[in-house]
């Protein structure tokens, strides 16, 4: 028997702190550790892993998430493996399906997700098929909101695009929206029941595990992750998370449809979308395109088609 798998009398902490960073420092490390402080649980196996998730760079929330897990799927198998990063979504206290708390429900592969500025955008990119289109409009004028919220609603009635409303969560239900999408600042002031109750899908962000779990507490209809990659159009609190951690977040949150989002433009697409996502959302890759009709066709097949080769690949 191998250090990588011990039984729980035989654990060092020392050495299991160093075996967790030296098997996954690759995949879930960010290039500096946490500035949070290391805090002695008085557990063997949640101090390790809280110690090394820290510094591989995860926010002291998320560490303690990765280690509450771990020792989750320590106590399940009867054994400490360091080389085995928790995935199963039982090992994260995420209930099972059904729910009775639960949104509506939306495709479970959301495609091409453009995330637009206006409803000028809105109808452009929805009359170009792209099949999921958000609307973020900044304003602190409701009558304006309104308008634009209203026009967005209207832009997609005879196409087959499915829209979401960013933040305005009472316009989109005036209106008669597909969907809101939230953040998690926006957990604390929208009224989750009422939106349910009138039937809107609800998207919401995360951006680590520790929002993860948050957000599926309220069972919403989507889950987008991010930022995969570094973007300047939003301010982030937390570093980019890339690939290594998209997959593990994937893999926790697999009963969800899931959106990657952040810095993703073509050549990003296959490393997100073999992370097990069902929908990659761009705005820059758009917005700022040449001919943002053409590739908006160009994104959307390339999607389609790593969608196709991941779930043959996953059957095999």
């Amino acid at each position: 028997m191998t250090y990588i798998q011990q039984s729980l009398e035989a654990i060092d902490h020392g050495t299991a702190v160093q075996t967790i960073v030296s098997t996954h420092q690759r995949t879930f490390g960010l290039e500096t550790a946490s500035t949070a402080v290391y805090r002695p649980a008085h557990n063997v196996i949640f101090d390790a892993v809280n110690e090394a998730c820290l510094r591989m760079g995860f926010i002291e929330n998320d560490a303690a998430c990765v280690a509450k897990a771990w020792q989750a799927q320590t106590e399940r198998t009867g054994r400490f493996d360091a080389g085995l990063w928790p995935t199963e979504p039982s090992d994260f206290d995420i209930q099972p399906w059904p729910r009775s708390n639960s949104f509506a429900p939306c495709p479970q592969q959301l495609g091409l997700y453009a995330v637009l500025p206006d409803a000028a955008w809105v109808a452009r990119m929805a009359q170009a098929g792209v099949p999921t289109v958000q609307l973020r409009f900044k304003s602190e004028d409701p009558a304006a909101i309104a308008r634009e919220v209203q026009a967005a609603v209207k832009a997609v009635q005879d196409t087959k695009a499915l829209l979401f409303i960013n933040d305005h969560w009472q316009a989109a239900i005036d209106a008669g929206a597909y969907g809101v999408h939230l953040g998690q600042e926006d957990l604390d002031s929208a009224d989750l029941k009422v939106i349910r109750q009138t039937g809107l899908r609800l998207g919401l962000s995360t951006h680590g595990y520790a929002e993860m779990l948050r957000a599926d507490a309220h069972a919403p209809s989507y889950i987008a992750m991010g930022a995969v990659f570094p973007t300047t159009l939003k301010r982030m609190l937390t570093a980019p998370q890339g690939t290594g951690r998209l997959s593990a977040y994937a893999s926790v949150l697999r009963d969800y449809p899931l959106v990657a989002i952040g810095g993703i433009d073509a050549a990003r697409l296959p490393d997100v979308m073999a992370s097990g996502v069902g929908s990659a959302a761009v705005v820059r890759a758009l917005v700022t395109a040449a001919d943002p009709e053409a590739e908006a066709s160009r994104l959307q097949s390339e999607i389609l088609k790593l969608s196709t080769q991941n779930s043959q690949k996953s059957t095999l």
